[in-house]
């Protein structure tokens, strides 16, 4: 695995602008045409009146986000999609990650009771390219915010699809999967675009890609998600 320094690089100016959400009752129309709604067995009369009473709470901004036990990464990333020269691309779980579903939220953060919930104020942190997992996390924390978890991120990408652009994605760092002697492993989830290179394949050229990055290394094209908090429906 590459060393990296010990010395953090310096936050930049974000690169672009966030794509504005659509109010909830709007993300839970996009999430139940998607069929989010069968995944997790909720009627879809349930899931919007979840989603309604959310809206009377959650802050401007809030992105509605799905209980992971019941709609798990592993079901919600090929639902993924991003337009390209030759038609939509949908999207995928690279190969090597058949384990996607493992991943739990690390210590400290804490997932709300309930089929949905609410993430306040997500924020991309493309200030924080070019830092590692393990750089990011403390810098988060200090700002008085939490990492996204894996299924938040690809919910953001449900809603906003152009918050995946190209050089400027991120990872999903409160999710880690722990090693039965309880260390965590290695790996943290991430969103980008696939170069199509590789086992992608190059027919997934400009796909939306679930993949992974080793807690110690930097990416220059690779933000860390976060939020401000939680809410419950």
């Amino acid at each position: 695995m590459p060393e990296t320094t010990t010395a953090a690089p310096r936050p930049t100016a974000p690169a672009t602008p966030l794509p504005d959400l659509p109010g909830l009752a709007a993300q839970a129309e996009r999430l139940v045409a998607l069929g989010v709604h069968e995944l997790a067995g909720l009627a879809p009369d349930a899931f919007r009146a979840a989603a309604t009473g959310l809206a009377a709470t959650a802050p401007a901004g809030s992105l509605l986000v799905v209980d992971p036990r019941l709609a798990p990464p592993s079901a919600l990333a090929p639902l993924l999609r991003l337009p390209a020269r030759d038609g939509e691309k949908e999207g995928f779980v690279v190969v090597d990650m058949t384990d996607v579903d493992r991943f739990a939220p690390i210590e400290g953060v804490e997932v709300p009771d309930g089929p949905l919930y609410a993430v306040a104020e997500p924020d991309r942190g493309d200030d924080l390219a070019n830092w590692s997992p393990d750089e990011a996390l403390p810098e988060l924390t200090a700002r008085g915010r939490t990492p996204l978890l894996l299924h938040e991120g690809i919910h953001w990408a449900l809603q906003a699809p152009s918050v995946l652009t190209r050089n400027l994605c991120y990872m999903t760092i409160g999710s880690r999967l722990r090693k039965p002697d309880g260390r965590l492993d290695a790996r943290t989830p991430a969103l980008w675009i696939s170069n199509g290179t590789g086992r992608d394949g190059r027919e997934r050229r400009g796909a939306p890609k679930v993949g992974w990055c080793w807690a110690g290394n930097r990416h220059t094209w690779l933000g860390f998600a976060s939020t401000t908090g939680r809410l419950p429906a």
